[in-house]
């Protein structure tokens, strides 16, 4: 009978078991590989061993081929692993740079990605513009590279304007505001080049585009969504059908505004990526869409969920796109069987559900000002448990406060049983990427601002 792979109640435990079969495995297939003789990323202090003459050019793109970074070579490199972090990747969990050659393993008590955070505490600056959500549990991050900033946005209006005709002029301004260049910057600080932000960054205003197109305000509507959404979701997963009607879906791609992003968006991704990461992304965005279709569902029978209900929403209505691609854009691949650990899926989903709710938190008042109704964590808590508007809105802090600590904790759990050097980078990657979040809802004045509740 076949190994029927791990449950969903597996755990970390059953997922480090799977990694020791997983290592072993590789140092079986790749005999000749050395974690240690792999060059660093621009930016991340150096690993102690590693050659200076190793680090990379910031305008080369360094993701790994098959039997790379992800690759282990003889008994001896297991054993190295197992004792603690090394290697490509390692350094981004660092801030400062390990005085030991070979740092221990932390405990589940003493996680290293809440040391990580700590640092980041310590370097911010002491002023950022906008105000935190008061009680909301984050961590201040540095301000992005404004060098950085001003080339991708500079960068991504091109495409947008251009490149895609994505907006009329009319709609610069908020174009503008949105400030996406800066968003992208945060969230990503390890990526080793621009270009590999602008993967992440078309995307993002693709998926935007889609939103607001389709189901916010700039036309968008419940009414039809579905056909809408599934005809521009071959933009990013292709219709495979007769040589008939294949021009016929061709020139569909090109029919509209958001189709338009979705196709462009992805032939750069694509062509960055590997076919397992393309997949992943795909994978994610067709959550997405179904959270779309549950959310404009609601809309269409006036239905106003249980608290429960709508956080299962939020868990395919949200980011969760955003973070799952933090290993293309930063120049490495984490393995799909990796990925796909079920720890690691838990891991994913409650960064994504976390980053979720800031922004239900941020956009709240924003909401309340646009017509119609629109549902959010406050306004269901207080539609379904009979409170206040503000007791609502504190209690939604309590519940991202929940989130944002079981994702720090699974992540720093898996972190100790799984000490791949991808998973680890992986991982404060996916952390950077929720502070990245936070730091560009609390800064972005244009669009959100705070209720009158404290």
């Amino acid at each position: 009978m076949p190994d029927p792979g791990l449950s969903p109640q597996s755990g970390v435990p059953a997922a480090a078991a799977h990694f020791g079969a997983y290592v072993l495995a590789n140092a079986q297939v790749h005999a000749t590989a050395d974690l240690d003789a792999l060059p660093a990323l621009p930016g991340v202090p150096a690993v102690p061993g590693m050659a200076a003459e190793a680090v990379v050019p910031a305008d080369v793109s360094v993701r790994q081929p098959a039997g790379g970074a992800d690759s282990f070579g003889d008994p001896g490199v297991l054993d190295r692993i197992l004792r603690g972090p090394s290697g490509l990747g390692t350094a981004g969990l660092y801030l400062t740079e390990p005085q030991e050659p070979v740092p221990q393993p932390v405990s589940v008590s003493e996680p290293v990605l809440a040391e990580a955070a700590a640092d980041a505490e310590t370097a911010a600056p002491a002023t950022v513009v906008g105000n935190p959500v008061p009680g909301l549990y984050h961590h201040p991050v540095a301000e992005p590279d404004p060098a950085r900033v001003e080339e991708v946005s500079r960068r991504i209006k091109a495409w947008a304007m251009d490149e895609v005709e994505l907006y009329p002029e009319e709609w610069e301004e908020q174009f503008d505001g949105f400030s996406v260049g800066r968003y992208m910057v945060a969230c990503h600080p390890d990526a080793p080049t621009v270009e590999h932000l602008m993967l992440a960054t078309r995307l993002m205003v693709a998926e935007n585009a889609v939103d607001d197109c389709y189901c916010e305000d700039h036309g968008g509507s419940p009414i039809g969504l579905g056909g809408r959404l599934l005809l521009a979701h071959t933009a990013l997963d292709p219709l495979h059908t007769t040589g008939e009607y294949q021009p016929q879906w061709a020139e569909s791609l090109h029919s509209d505004a958001p189709r338009r992003a979705y196709r462009s968006a992805m032939e750069y991704f694509v062509g960055q990526s590997s076919p397992s990461q393309a997949d992943r992304f795909r994978h994610d965005m067709a959550r997405l869409h179904l959270g779309y279709l549950a959310e404009a569902a609601w809309a269409e029978t006036e239905h106003v969920p249980e608290v429960w209900e709508y956080l299962a929403m939020r868990q395919f209505n949200n980011f969760r796109p955003c973070p799952t691609i933090t290993d293309t854009v930063g120049g490495y691949e984490l393995p799909a069987d990796l990925h796909a650990l079920p720890a690691m899926q838990r891991v994913i989903a409650l960064a994504a559900n976390a980053t979720t709710i800031v922004n239900d938190l941020y956009s709240y008042t924003k909401e309340l000002a646009s017509p119609g109704r629109h549902l959010n964590l406050p306004v269901v808590i207080a539609d379904r448990e009979g409170v206040s508007e503000r007791d609502a809105y504190l209690k939604a802090v309590e519940v991202h406060n929940d989130l944002m600590h079981a994702f720090e904790g699974e992540a720093a759990a898996l972190a100790v049983a799984c000490p791949v050097p991808s998973v680890l980078r992986f991982l404060r990657g996916v952390a950077a990427w929720v502070d990245g979040n936070h730091y560009w809802h609390q800064t972005n004045t244009y669009r959100y601002s705070l209720p009158d509740f404290w």
